[in-house]
């Protein structure tokens, strides 16, 4: 007896339903493939964050005479600052205390709005509307000075943060929930 073997291909059934196994498994990599650039993107929008706060606070920590100008400067971010105080603080001129502290906070919210990288006539790097604060002692003493840099996120989340940083603007959603929250305390005593 012989045992007679047949052979036969895939039914366009089974090869349509392969293909839309295939097919989902596509769409599923693309979706993550969206959320994991929107995640590189927050963790971006973080690190610049630490990196201009860690600025302004050594700026802060040397330039302890001027600390009070630093205090005065209030919520910073998009353009608030003007045009770059004169004189520049580079070269040949030379600059006082208080003149050195407003250089400083023109540079960071410079750097914060993205104005050192330009596409064109618009700054192309920086944070997406962000807003910038100095906190301290009052009398510009000894003690825990903060930077908080707030910006505005891509996703919805609750925003447990009592820091009112750029809460007044609007630009962070009805609740603020578009807000994201950057605060760095360090301790300055001026007078060292």
């Amino acid at each position: 007896m012989s045992a007679r073997i047949t052979q036969r291909g895939f039914s366009l059934i089974e090869l349509l339903i392969a293909l839309i196994v295939f097919s989902v498994g596509l769409l599923a990599v693309a979706g993550l493939q969206t959320v994991s650039k929107q995640a590189n993107f927050e963790a971006l929008q973080r690190t610049s964050a630490s990196q201009i706060a860690h600025g302004l606070l050594e700026d802060m920590r040397v330039n302890g005479d001027a600390i009070d100008v630093y205090l005065a400067a209030a919520e910073m971010g998009g353009g608030s600052r003007g045009a770059e105080p004169a004189p520049n603080c580079s070269g040949t001129a030379v600059c006082n205390p208080a003149q050195k502290a407003s250089l400083d906070l023109w540079f960071w919210e410079q750097v914060l709005d993205g104005n050192l990288e330009m596409s064109g006539n618009t700054g192309a790097g920086g944070l997406v509307m962000p807003t910038m604060c100095v906190e301290g002692p009052a009398g510009g003493g000894a003690g825990i000075y903060a930077v908080t840099i707030a910006w505005r996120g891509s996703a919805s989340l609750s925003n447990g943060n009592a820091s009112a940083c750029g809460t007044a603007g609007g630009n962070y959603g009805a609740n603020n929930e578009f807000r994201r929250i950057l605060q760095i305390p360090t301790f300055i005593d001026p007078t060292q």
